[in-house]
């Protein structure tokens, strides 16, 4: 009975982080500390987090896909690529940290990812034209690859970062930064998942509920943002972030 409660729990923490990461990002900071509380080492609740991870962008890109939400290419597929390569060293640096070590570290990205978003009043604003020539497509490239390292070291909070950058280099819209996102992070959440099974690092059970979670979420948010646009995109924004300051100062 015990078994069955806590993989129920996985179930809706899953669910609502997958909605989360979708639509906003911050997700991970429900999941990771939900996994750690649960008694899995900082560093191998953040590998087992990638399972979910993996299913909730496939999900996602399946149903913005169904939604006929067009991806900018080849750009994306540049940007899955720079992500390719910064997730393999964030992933290798991820599996040799000292889980204590790990665990502040966290904490004080999380600190950092929530000022930036707060201190960013442009993110978002779908007024301005896209920006998709080879100069301002050269940026996003090398700020995804640093995205990508970061992605494969840690994950959490990670949307908030590529929304900032998908909005303010490329002046992307919402629901077109959020389809490039997730597409994106396909390929750094892959090779991440590779890097830290060969490691061990991965308690697949968990993992794998956890998944089924999160790839719902996933499906259902990128659907329903679709549907309800870049203003409520933004208002979702907002609450998660506020929701995550609150978190992380005071709990």
């Amino acid at each position: 009975m015990e078994l069955v409660l806590e993989n129920l729990l996985y179930i809706v923490i899953g669910l609502i982080a997958g909605g989360l990461n979708t639509i906003a990002g911050g997700g991970s900071l429900i999941s990771l500390p939900v996994l750690i509380f649960m008694g899995l080492p900082g560093s191998v609740a953040n590998a087992t987090n990638r399972v979910a991870i993996l299913s909730q962008n496939i999900f996602a890109v399946r149903g913005f896909n169904s939604k006929g939400v067009k991806l900018p290419l080849p750009y994306s597929i540049y940007l899955g690529l720079a992500s390719l390569g910064g997730g393999i060293i964030g992933a290798k640096l991820a599996v040799d940290i000292d889980d204590t070590l790990f665990n502040r570290i966290l904490a004080v990205i999380m600190v950092m990812v929530v000022v930036s978003i707060v201190a960013e009043p442009r993110t978002g604003n779908v007024t301005r034209p896209e920006r998709l020539g080879p100069k301002h497509q050269a940026f996003g490239i090398v700020a995804f690859f640093l995205l990508g390292i970061y992605g494969g070291f840690i994950q959490a909070g990670i949307g908030f970062l590529v929304i900032a950058v998908l909005t303010n280099i490329n002046h992307l819209g919402l629901i077109k930064t959020n389809y490039v996102k997730v597409f994106a992070a396909i390929v750094y959440t892959g090779v991440s998942i590779i890097v830290f099974a060969l490691e061990g690092k991965i308690e697949w059970l968990t993992g794998l509920t956890l998944a089924i979670g999160q790839g719902f979420g996933g499906w259902y948010a990128s659907r329903w943002s679709v549907d309800k646009g870049d203003v409520w995109i933004k208002r979702v924004l907002v609450v998660a972030v506020i929701g995550l300051a609150v978190k992380l100062w005071f709990f």
